[in-house]
């Protein structure tokens, strides 16, 4: 399987771009990104001649570190994110790189993508927050994608997207979280408020009622929709929606509540934007099946936990560095704040 730009030769990137190798004088790569459970690389193309060829391309490719690999790997992330690109993505009316390429070997569960480069469209670093004008942004491209599969059954159909929900994954979910929460809670001590720790017990002890599936909405979920994963600035002026490795069937408005929470430096801001951002979202979605504000609302209140949860398990399951674990502390008090202030925890009574 070609799965790194060292395999790449110039036959194989002038035939993706139908053109012969006499076409392409030669090709550059250099890491960009700082994927957890995948590595990216910006290609550099020479062309002979070039009117309209793209000058490069992102390559996404499976980790080398070996245990977020292996991650990826039982976690069906590559093949979830190859799939997406290969039979999603062209209905998806969010804004998404273009698919030159994928392939996803079902041996060993790695999967390639090489993608249209964005730039030089830029990423806001998820430590440093943004404002309210850039999740609305970001939100306009949630709703196209909610809007674009809205109670679609045809996403059930795909095995690749429904592990999500699987009874497999729900399983693995509630036997992962109380066995990795101690240790979680251990390494953040003194870094995290006591009172997110109390929020956070209270839903590991009753996770088995919180995973209960709820009547709602059911359509494509990016599901992990915060800002290093979103591009700002592009010609369009319009935010571009990355790394579609945990994209599932599920609750729209769980992507929302996630965005919104890890996107906010200060909750207190946060706080005071976030039901006018949930407003604007909900008027943008034009679906007609009786799905009002109030019911929006509350499943965004519910889906506050899902950045909280995300978080501890992601710092668990991947690769320990010192930027990560700075990142899943950030994620986890600040949806931890948006929980707490929401007065989630009475979803677990």
């Amino acid at each position: 399987m070609i799965d790194h730009p060292d395999k790449f030769s110039k036959k194989f990137i002038a035939k993706m771009f139908n053109q012969s190798e006499s076409k392409l004088n030669d090709f550059f790569y250099k890491p960009v990104g700082s994927g957890q459970v995948g590595d990216c690389y910006r290609v550099t193309l020479d062309w002979k001649e070039n009117h309209i060829l793209p000058s490069s391309f992102i390559a996404k490719c499976p980790a080398a570190d070996i245990s977020s690999r292996d991650t990826a790997r039982n976690l069906h992330l590559y093949e979830i994110e190859t799939c997406f690109y290969k039979y999603l993505s062209d209905k998806c009316l969010a804004r998404v790189p273009k698919l030159y390429f994928s392939d996803f070997d079902s041996n060993s569960n790695d999967g390639i993508l090489l993608l249209e480069d964005m730039y030089p469209a830029q990423q806001i670093p998820q430590m440093d927050g943004c404002t309210a004008k850039e999740v609305s942004q970001v939100l306009k491209e949630a709703a196209a994608l909610h809007k674009s599969y809205w109670n679609d059954e045809k996403l059930l159909s795909y095995s690749w997207l429904t592990y999500g929900v699987s009874e497999e994954r729900k399983d693995f979910v509630a036997n992962l979280l109380p066995a990795v929460y101690p240790e979680w809670k251990n390494r953040y001590q003194g870094r995290i408020s006591e009172d997110i720790f109390e929020m956070g017990d209270a839903l590991i002890s009753n996770y088995d009622k919180y995973s209960e599936v709820k009547e709602g909405p059911m359509t494509l979920v990016q599901g992990d929709l915060r800002l290093d994963n979103i591009l700002f600035a592009d010609k369009n002026n319009r935010a571009i929606l990355l790394d579609w490795q945990t994209a599932a069937v599920g609750l729209p408005l769980n992507d929302v509540a996630y965005c919104i929470s890890t996107s906010f430096l200060d909750p207190n801001e946060r706080a005071g934007a976030e039901k006018e951002l949930v407003k604007e979202y909900h008027a943008l979605l034009e679906v007609n099946d009786n799905y009002s504000f109030e019911q929006a609302w509350n499943d965004y209140r519910r889906g506050s936990f899902v950045g909280f949860l995300m978080a501890v398990m992601s710092a668990m399951i991947v690769e320990r560095t010192e930027r990560g674990d700075e990142m899943f502390a950030v994620m986890a008090e600040r949806s931890g704040w948006q929980a707490l202030h929401l007065d989630a925890v009475n979803f677990l009574k």
